[in-house]
């Protein structure tokens, strides 16, 4: 029964909006900050006191993974009721309490491959934002043919030991923890992989950052050296990893189309109205600039067919539905989304879009400029543009490869 039929939902409605009214601290209620974004974890410095707050407050209602198990500390929601949860969060233009890839990634694939006693163990700290985890899986020769990844893991009798090296690891200098995969079989390819979690604080992690043309540092090369491992951190079977590592990358896809790189932070003025104020308009408030004003509605009927599709790929998951495809679809239109709509940004700022640092420049202004070369890596990230448009061309368009 749809929201406003059903009594049950409205009172939901009411408790969730008077709960957040109360609890939502005032200052979570801006745009974010970037240094002020919560990622969780032992390193977490909590710039904004609030933030520590909000996320606690959060944690306790288990409402930073609403529709996991209770028993596992999600909140145990409907997805009716997420639905209205997350139509309050937006209401209030609330920022989200935690950023995390073990509740958009890892959480999502330990509910259905791990055992009883890992979820116990690893699902509430990634609710209560206690553990930050990143992700092993591109190495130097093993990006785009991630089947053909050689970190090797042998089996000691009481322990792993993991000898190799990842690349693009987001966050690893700053993780508590990874999933990883690694070979565990050398005679088959896909076949011979395995799922391993293991701590960054192991004797043999070594991660370093690789700066980016933007000047942030979110990946790292990561190295493992003689890396002892717990036998019981081996999630699902032995060389059974590779179902699972397909499973969480139609997890990580997904998250990153449903956000769009989070182009669209709470309280950041749309971009028309942006361009108003740079550009100026005519006497009828119409954006000066024809070209301009005629890419932008481009632009904003891309956005629109791109956040429908989103919402399709959502019923689809929530029927049942097979969504791997479709995920290699919006994740590749996400990222010509971004940095197509960052680039623009930078255009209709003129100037003002050009600077680096210091003053003469608003904080929103340096933020576009970096934005818009961060951007470039969105075709990178979560599966690069050209292994998903293989993955259409194969699995929905039916093609089939060319052999030479």
């Amino acid at each position: 029964m749809a929201d406003g039929m059903d009594p049950t939902l409205d009172q939901f409605r009411a408790e969730t909006r008077a709960w957040l009214q109360e609890n939502c601290p005032a200052s979570m209620r801006t745009p974010q900050v970037e240094d002020e974004t919560v990622w969780g974890g032992r390193k977490e410095k909590f710039k904004n006191p609030d933030s520590k707050l909000w996320l606690e407050r959060m944690a306790a209602k288990g409402w930073t993974a609403p529709t996991w198990p209770k028993a596992y500390g999600g909140g145990g929601l409907t997805k009716e009721e997420n639905l209205i949860l997350q139509q309050e969060l937006k209401r209030i233009k609330a920022r989200p309490a935690l950023n995390s890839f073990g509740l958009w990634m890892l959480g999502p694939v330990l509910l259905e491959y791990a055992n009883e006693e890992q979820k116990q163990k690893f699902l509430p700290d990634i609710v209560n934002g206690k553990i930050r985890w990143c992700q092993g899986y591109s190495e130097p020769g093993a990006g785009s043919d991630l089947a053909g990844l050689q970190t090797k893991c042998e089996d000691k009798g009481d322990h792993w030991l993991v000898n190799g090296q990842k690349v693009w690891t987001s966050y690893a200098d700053q993780a508590d923890w990874i999933f990883c995969l690694v070979r565990t079989d050398t005679s088959k390819k896909h076949e011979g992989i395995s799922f391993l979690l293991f701590d960054m604080e192991s004797e043999g992690v070594e991660a370093r950052p690789i700066k980016l043309i933007s000047g942030s540092s979110p990946f790292c090369e990561t190295f493992f050296n003689d890396v002892k491992v717990p036998k019981d951190h081996l999630v699902g079977r032995l060389n059974g990893g590779w179902e699972i590592a397909k499973r969480l990358l139609q997890y990580e896809r997904s998250n990153i189309s449903a956000t769009g790189f989070g182009a669209d932070r709470a309280g950041t003025p749309p971009l028309h109205e942006r361009a108003k104020e740079y550009v100026g308009t005519d006497a009828s408030g119409k954006l000066l600039d024809p070209d301009l004003r005629m890419r932008l509605a481009d632009l904003a009927m891309d956005d629109k067919a791109f956040k429908l599709t989103v919402a399709r790929m959502a019923e689809q998951s929530k029927a049942g539905e097979e969504v791997g495809h479709t995920a290699s679809i919006v994740k590749y239109a996400a990222a010509k989304l971004n940095q197509k709509k960052t680039e623009m940004t930078v255009e209709t700022l003129g100037y003002q879009g050009l600077g680096w640092e210091g003053e003469g420049f608003t904080d929103l202004e340096l933020a576009s400029n970096k934005a818009m070369l961060r951007a470039k890596a969105n075709s990178i990230e979560g599966g690069t543009s050209e292994v998903n448009l293989n993955v259409i061309a194969k699995r929905v368009l039916g093609l089939k490869e060319h052999k030479g």
